[in-house]
């Protein structure tokens, strides 16, 4: 049976699926990533074998500082925490933003992320066993080296504990800024993550591609998790998807709408969750009858108290 993690969302009813993926041979086989040293705490707790995690789209500190959340969260036994990434907006970029609602003002979360790196750092910090992950960063608008030393840092801090969610982004303005090619994004994100695979080993490695040259280098320290933290591919609206995944992926985090396919992606090697609130026992219970294995809320407080109080709220109605 595939092993999934279903990221779902209130917010503009967006859900994110997360298969754990490891090959044998030319097939592929779901399997649990190092789980054997991961949330086995106390505190973490399943909604009907199904793990629960939650989103924080802005981690900053008005909003709710990531080390008090996640910290809460872990004790209250979610066993997961995301956080999102925009680095600029050129003026003007956001006015399409695909999570927009119609009629109303581009959220101004999008102005405000901190760095998902450093706010899961300080999140680590003050935690022990709750997963910690990108949903997502954006890797063309991203030196591969310098995130690869980063990601390194932040699994050796956590003891394996980082998942690395990744996507090619939707805002031109933003992702050509930052030195990414947006028509062949996901071409560059590929090198990108072959660069950082590369430099993961521990080993003198040089790369020449399109987007990236450099002579041999090492980099260190090397992720705690081996050979790295797993790859998740946020990716919507293409088949290739798939092949992505199988191919150089450890994971799938789409957006999606139907509860069937769900039931639908696993003879494809993916599996989606249903469009919805999913905050009540009642809501998530058709995600678990569909086969998913973890759920992700994002949490809708605007400040660190009332974050904390709906954590509480969220924890006590589920577990």
């Amino acid at each position: 049976m595939p092993h999934t993690l279903s990221k779902l969302t209130k917010r503009n009813g967006y859900a994110y699926n997360f298969l754990k993926i490891a090959r044998e041979g030319q097939s592929l086989v779901a399997v649990v990533v190092d789980n054997n040293n991961l949330n086995q705490g106390a505190t973490m707790k399943l909604f009907k074998g199904m793990k629960v995690g939650v989103f924080q789209v802005l981690s900053d500190m008005e909003t709710g500082d990531p080390a008090v959340i996640a910290k809460k969260a872990e004790e209250l036994g979610f066993s997961s925490y995301w956080t999102a990434e925009h680095t600029v907006i050129p003026e003007g970029s956001a006015d399409d933003y695909p999570g927009k609602v119609r009629g109303q003002e581009t959220p101004d979360y999008l102005f405000k992320m901190p760095d998902p790196l450093i706010a899961l750092t300080r999140a680590s910090a003050n935690t022990t066993t709750i997963e910690l992950g990108t949903g997502i960063t954006l890797l063309p608008e991203r030196n591969p080296i310098m995130t690869a030393k980063a990601i390194a840092s932040l699994d050796h801090y956590s003891k394996g504990r980082f998942l690395l969610g990744i996507g090619a982004g939707w805002n031109k303005p933003e992702c050509e800024v930052l030195g990414g090619d947006f028509d062949h994004r996901w071409t560059q994100t590929k090198e990108n993550v072959d660069v950082m695979k590369a430099l993961w080993t521990g080993e003198y490695v040089e790369h020449h591609g399109k987007y990236y040259d450099f002579p041999r280098i090492i980099c260190k320290p090397m992720p705690h998790r081996r050979p790295h933290p797993p790859v998740l591919l946020g990716s919507i609206g293409t088949p290739l998807v798939f092949k992505r995944v199988a191919k150089w992926g450890n994971g799938w985090l789409p957006f999606s709408v139907d509860p069937q396919e769900l039931v639908d992606g696993r003879k494809e090697i993916t599996k989606h969750a249903p469009d919805g609130f999913f905050r009540t026992k009642t809501d998530m219970a058709a995600v678990a009858d569909a086969g998913a294995d973890g759920i992700v809320v994002w949490l809708q407080s605007s400040d660190q108290s009332s974050m904390l109080e709906e954590l509480s709220e969220l924890a006590g109605g589920l577990f």
